[in-house]
C-alpha cells in the first residue's frame, strides 16, 4: 500500500508541473517579447526607423530615396553610415546609434547600411560616367551658381527659383532650413527620381552638369537660405511691444 501510494503522489506532483506550464500568464513558444537590441532583420529595422522618412522600401518620402543606386554609387558605405549612426547636424536627419544618443547598436547600423547595399544598389549603375564627387571642397561662386542654376534647373524649378509648370520652388525658406549644403549638394547630383527630377546628367540633354556647375548651383541656393527661417513677422516695421 505504501508503494501505491508512493506511485500515485508521483504522478500527481508530474501533473501538477505539467499544469504550470500553461498557468495564465505564463509566456509560450512564440510569444517571447524579443529585445529591440537584438533585432538584426534588416525589414524590420528599417521600417522602425527609416521608413517615417525615407519611405517604404526605400522609395522616398520627406527625405530622399534610399533605394536609389545612383545616390547608393555615390555615398559610399563610409558616408551611409555615419549618416545613419550620427544623423546631420542642422538637418531633421537624427542620430540613431546608442554612442550618439539614439536606440540602435552598432551591429544594427552595420545590418542598415549592409542591408541598403545589398537590396538597392546596382553596380553597373553609372555605366562609366564620371559623376561629380559625393563633397568638394573648391571655391565656388553664387554668381556662377546663378548663371549655372539658369542653365539647368530654371526650366522645371523657374527663373527665379520660386517654381515653375514642372517642379516645385528651390528656394523655399523652409525647405532650405531643412537641409544643409552637403544634403543639396546630393540632390543636385542625385536629383529626386521619385519626384521626376534627374540626376546631374539629365538637366540639358547631351550636356552632363560638371563638378564646378554643381558647386556653383549649392553655393548660389545656400546663399538664398534665410538668417531667421520661419520668422512670423516682417523685419520691415516694429514688433507689438518692442523694447528700446
Amino acid at each position: 500500500m505504501m508503494f501505491r501510494a508512493l506511485i500515485l503522489g508521483a504522478v500527481s506532483v508530474s501533473a501538477l508541473f505539467c499544469g504550470c506550464a500553461n498557468a495564465p500568464g505564463r509566456a509560450v513558444a512564440g510569444e517571447v517579447p524579443v529585445v529591440p537590441s537584438e533585432i538584426s532583420d534588416f525589414s524590420t529595422l528599417y521600417g522602425q526607423n527609416c521608413a517615417g522618412c525615407h519611405g517604404a522600401e526605400g522609395k522616398g518620402g520627406a527625405a530622399i530615396a534610399l533605394d536609389d543606386p545612383v545616390y547608393l554609387a555615390i555615398a559610399d558605405d563610409t558616408v551611409v553610415r555615419h549618416a545613419t549612426a550620427d544623423g546631420i547636424s542642422g538637418t531633421s536627419m537624427p542620430a540613431f546609434a546608442q554612442s550618439a544618443g539614439g536606440t540602435l547598436t552598432e551591429k544594427q547600423i552595420d545590418a542598415l547600411v549592409q542591408g541598403m547595399r545589398q537590396r538597392w544598389a546596382q553596380p553597373d549603375v553609372l555605366r562609366g560616367a564620371n559623376p561629380p564627387p559625393y563633397s568638394s571642397s573648391e571655391p565656388s561662386d553664387a554668381l556662377h551658381g546663378w548663371a549655372a542654376y539658369t542653365e539647368f534647373c530654371s526650366s522645371c524649378h523657374g527663373a527665379d527659383g520660386r517654381g515653375g509648370q514642372k517642379a516645385s520652388s528651390i528656394v523655399d525658406g523652409s525647405l532650405l532650413a531643412l537641409l544643409n549644403d552637403q544634403q543639396l549638394r546630393t540632390i543636385v547630383i542625385v536629383g529626386r527620381r521619385e519626384l521626376g527630377a534627374p540626376d546631374w546628367r539629365g538637366n540639358v540633354p547631351g550636356k552632363p552638369m560638371s563638378p564646378q556647375d554643381v558647386s556653383d548651383v549649392v553655393v548660389w541656393l545656400a546663399s538664398q537660405r534665410a538668417k531667421f527661417p520661419g520668422q512670423p513677422y516682417s523685419t520691415s516695421g516694429k514688433s507689438t511691444g518692442e523694447v528700446r
